[in-house]
C-alpha cells in the first residue's frame, strides 16, 4: 500500500520550478529540496552542492538523494473535477452535445458498475493513468452503487494518491434504471459513503469523502436539501456542474421556475458553501458571479470538455479579476484526456478564443486581457487546483512545510548527428520534446507545457512517497 510505505529522508537535487504567484514562476537550475520521514519539506536551497547541503543540515548526512538529469522537479498536477467511471468512454462525444451525450454514453456505462469486477478493473486503470500524467490529487464522481464508490476510495489510498471521492446523487430525470430511489435513499447512501471513506482515512491525509449531487436538472428540489443539509452535518465537500450549457440553463429555468438563476438553486439548498467545486460555470450572471464569490465556492475550469461538448468558452480572466478561485478539470470523459498538462494548455487556447471572440477584438484589436499566460495556466493546475480541493497550505509549490507532492520531468535532448534511428534521445526518455542546447531554463519548460506529455513524466511522489515510475526513472 503506497499510503502507508515509510518515507526515507531525501534530498532531491538539480532544477525544479513552480508558480509563486498567479503570473509568476519561479525556475531554479540547481537546487535541492530536503523531504524529512513525514514527506514534509525541511529545506530548500539554491545553487547548491549536495554535499555541501548535507553539512550544513544537522541530521541530513546519510539522507537519500534523487537527481533529475535533462529536465526538472515540478509540482504534482491537481484535477478538481473528473468521472473515474467514463474512463471507458473517453474520446466517445461524437456529434452530441452535453445532455444527448449523457443519455448516449454516461449513463449505461456508470449503471454497470453494480459490477464490482468491472468497477475494479476501471477504476485501477484510471487511478494508474492519472498518476501516470503526473496527477497527484484528483476530485473523483464515482457513480450511484455504494460499494463501488467505496472501491474506488480503496484504490486510491493503496495507491496513495489523494483523492476526493463522491457518490453520485441523482432521483429524477435519468433513466429509471439508473436513479436513487428516493431523497432518503439517495442521503442514506450518501452518508454510508462519507462514513466508508472516513473509517479507512480518519485523518483525510489521502482520501476524502465529497457530497455529489450530479447537477441540479437530475435532483429534485427535496434531494438537493437533503444533500445541501448533509454537507453541513458531516462538514464535507461538495461537488456539481453548473452553467455548462444553454440548453442545461434553459432546463434549470423550467424545472426551478421560482429561483432566480441555476447557481441560487445550489444556494437555496445550502450547497453553495466554502468547500463547494462548480464544474465549468461557463455561462454565469453577473449576479451569480457575486454569490459564488459571496460563498467562497470555488469553480473548476475544464476547456477541453467545454470544446468537446460544444458547451462554450469559459471567461476565465474575468472571474479571476473578480477574485473567484479557479483550478482545472479534465472532466473525463467529456474531456478526451486524463492530463492535466493537456488542460492547461486548452486554458490558453480557450482564454485566446475568448480574447477572439469579444465585440472589442471584432471592432478592433485582440482583447488581450482575457489571454491566460503559461504561468497563469500553470497556477491554475497547481496551486490554483490545491486551493479549489482545500489543500492551499499543504501542496501546490515548493515551500518549507509544504507536503512534497511532485513530478519528476525529463526532456532529453537531441544528438549532435539529429536522430537518424528515430529513437528521439536517450532510450526516447526525452518524450516529444525536442532540446537543442540553445534553450533557456524558461524556454525548456515552456517547450514541455506545449509539447510535453505523460512520457515526460518519469516519476511521482505525494507526501514523499514515490507513488507512480517508469522505466525512464533513475534515483
Amino acid at each position: 500500500m503506497a499510503a502507508s510505505v515509510p518515507v526515507e529522508k531525501t534530498i532531491y537535487l538539480g532544477a525544479f520550478a513552480h508558480c509563486v504567484a498567479l503570473a509568476e514562476l519561479e525556475i531554479v537550475e540547481k537546487g535541492a529540496i530536503g523531504v524529512d520521514e513525514h514527506g514534509v519539506i525541511g529545506f530548500i536551497e539554491k545553487e547548491v552542492d549536495v554535499e555541501d547541503v548535507r553539512k550544513r543540515h544537522e541530521g541530513w548526512n546519510d539522507a537519500k538523494v534523487v537527481s533529475v538529469k535533462d529536465g526538472f522537479f515540478f509540482p504534482g498536477f491537481i484535477d478538481t473535477h473528473t468521472h473515474a467511471p467514463q474512463h471507458p468512454n473517453t474520446g466517445l462525444f461524437g456529434k452530441t452535445t452535453l445532455l444527448d451525450w449523457l443519455d448516449k454514453y454516461t449513463f449505461p456505462m456508470e449503471s454497470s458498475f453494480s459490477s464490482l469486477d468491472k468497477a475494479s478493473r476501471i477504476y485501477t486503470n484510471f487511478v494508474s493513468r492519472t498518476l501516470s500524467h503526473g496527477t497527484t490529487t484528483c476530485a473523483y464522481y464515482a457513480t450511484r452503487h455504494v460499494e463501488a464508490t467505496n472501491l474506488l476510495a480503496d484504490i486510491c489510498l493503496a495507491r496513495g494518491q489523494r483523492a476526493l471521492v463522491g457518490r453520485v446523487c441523482m432521483d429524477t430525470l435519468s433513466p429509471e434504471y439508473y436513479r436513487d430511489e428516493s431523497v432518503e435513499s439517495a442521503v442514506r447512501d450518501s452518508k454510508a459513503c462519507i462514513d466508508y471513506v472516513r473509517s479507512i482515512d480518519a485523518e483525510g491525509s489521502i482520501v476524502r469523502p465529497i457530497i455529489t449531487p450530479r447537477f441540479a436538472p437530475s435532483c429534485t428540489a427535496p434531494c438537493l436539501a437533503g444533500l445541501g443539509k448533509l454537507a453541513h452535518e458531516a462538514d464535507a465537500f461538495v461537488q456539481t456542474h453548473v452553467s455548462e450549457n444553454t440548453s442545461e440553463i434553459a432546463l434549470v429555468e423550467e424545472l426551478f421556475p421560482d429561483s432566480k438563476s441555476y447557481t441560487h438553486v445550489y444556494d437555496e439548498a445550502s450547497l453553495l458553501t466554502p468547500k463547494t467545486i462548480l464544474a465549468h460555470a461557463i455561462h454565469l450572471s453577473t449576479e451569480e458571479r457575486k454569490l459564488v464569490k459571496e460563498r467562497g465556492s470555488k469553480i473548476s475550469h475544464c476547456p477541453a470538455s467545454n470544446t468537446a461538448l460544444t458547451s462554450g468558452c469559459c471567461p476565465v480572466r474575468e472571474l479571476l479579476d473578480e477574485g473567484i478561485t479557479i483550478g482545472l478539470g479534465t472532466d473525463v470523459s467529456g474531456g478526451f484526456s486524463p492530463s492535466i498538462l493537456e488542460e492547461a494548455r486548452h486554458a490558453i487556447w480557450t482564454s485566446r478564443f475568448v480574447a477572439m471572440g469579444t465585440p472589442a477584438a471584432a471592432a478592433s484589436s485582440l482583447n488581450n486581457a482575457a489571454k491566460l499566460s503559461t504561468a497563469e495556466a500553470l497556477y491554475l493546475a497547481t496551486r490554483g487546483g490545491a486551493a479549489v480541493v482545500g489543500l492551499e497550505d499543504k501542496v501546490g509549490g515548493f515551500e518549507v512545510g509544504k507536503e512534497f507532492d511532485a513530478q519528476m520531468i525529463r526532456l532529453g535532448s537531441v544528438p549532435e548527428e539529429g536522430d537518424k534511428e528515430g529513437v528521439f534521445g536517450e532510450d526516447g526518455a526525452g518524450g516529444p520534446v525536442d532540446l537543442f542546447g540553445f534553450e533557456s531554463a524558461e524556454e525548456k519548460l515552456e517547450k514541455w507545457m506545449y509539447s510535453g506529455d505523460d512520457r515526460n513524466c518519469v516519476a511521482v511522489w505525494v507526501r514523499g512517497r514515490l507513488v507512480h515510475k517508469t522505466t525512464r526513472y533513475t534515483a
